[in-house]
C-alpha cells in the first residue's frame, strides 16, 4: 500500500498530505475479534475453502447481525463458503483484480442464499470507492476467472510445446494482441501459486472439464517456490528477494 502511495505521490496524483491522511486511515490486526465493529468485511485470505469458510464461521459469529461479509476469492463457490455461516444471506462475493489500486472492475457475485439487499449494498459499496460493480453468477471462476484460463493456460501450452519462448509470447500479446501486460508477465504480477490455485479450483469445480486442467510447468515452479515477483523469480527474474 504505502509503495502503491508513493508511486501516486511522484506521478503527482496526489500530495504528500493526502498519502499521510490515507496512511492514518489504515489499523493493522492480528486478532480477527477487532472486527467486531465493522460493518463490512472484505475477506482476501489465500485460495483455500477450508480456510475461507474458517474465517467466515468465526466472523459470522463476532459481527453485527446487518454487518456485510464479503469474500475476496477469484474461483471459490460463494454459497460454498457462505454455507459455514448462520447468516448465509449477508455473505457476497466481491472479487477485486490485480492491481486493486488500479483496476476498476470488481465483480459481484451473488450465492445461493445472498438477500438482494446484500447484493445492492456490495454494489453502492463498490461505487463509493470508485469501482465498477459487474454482478456474476456463482458459477466456477465467475465471468473474468473463467475466459482467463485460456489466456494462462494456452501461453502454458505454447511454452511447454517448445512454440515460443516466455518473452515471445509476452511481447505478441501486447503488440498484436493489445493487452497491457503478457500472460507470464500477469502471472508473475499475480503470484504463480495463486494463480495455479485458482486453475485447480475451477478445474475441480467444473467437474474436471479438460480445458481448465491445470499445467504440470505451473504446478513445478510452485514446488520450486518460484512464485514471481514476491520470490524474486518467477517467469522472469527480479533481483534478490
Amino acid at each position: 500500500i504505502r509503495s502503491v502511495l508513493q508511486r501516486s505521490r511522484a506521478g503527482g496524483k496526489m500530495t504528500a498530505e493526502e498519502e499521510k491522511q490515507i496512511l492514518e486511515r489504515l489499523v493493522s490486526t492480528l486478532r480477527l475479534e477487532d472486527f467486531r465493529e465493522c460493518t463490512l468485511v472484505i475477506e482476501a485470505a489465500p485460495e483455500q475453502l477450508d480456510l475461507k469458510r474458517d474465517v467466515f464461521k468465526k466472523l459470522d459469529a463476532l459481527c453485527a447481525p446487518e454487518a456485510l461479509l464479503a469474500t475476496n476469492t477469484s474461483s471459490f463457490s460463494v454459497t460454498a463458503i457462505a454455507g459455514a455461516t448462520r447468516q448465509p444471506e449477508r455473505v457476497v462475493g466481491m472479487h477485486f483484480f490485480n492491481p486493486p489500486p488500479l483496476m476498476a472492475l470488481v465483480e459481484i457475485i451473488r450465492g445461493d442464499r445472498t438477500s438482494p439487499a446484500t447484493m445492492e449494498k456490495a454494489i453502492s459499496l463498490a461505487r463509493q470507492i470508485g469501482k465498477t460493480p459487474v454482478p456474476a453468477k456463482d458459477t466456477p471462476g465467475f465471468i473474468v476467472n473463467r475466459i482467463a484460463r485460456s489466456f494462462y493456460n494456452e501461453a502454458l501450452r505454447i511454452l511447454g510445446d517448445g512454440q515460443a519462448e516466455v518473452p515471445t509470447i509476452d511481447r505478441i500479446m501486447k503488440e498484436a494482441g493489445g493487452f497491457p501486460m503478457g500472460p507470464f508477465e500477469l502471472m508473475d504480477l499475480i503470484g504463480i501459486d495463486i494463480n495455479f490455485a485458482a486453475t485447480q479450483s475451477i478445474y475441480q469445480s467444473s467437474f474436471y472439464d479438460s480445458r481448465f486442467r491445470p499445467s504440470p510447468i505451473q504446478q513445478r515452479m510452485v514446488l520450486a517456490g518460484n512464485l514471481g515477483r514476491k520470490t524474486g523469480r518467477g517467469f522472469y527474474t527480479y533481483g534478490e528477494k
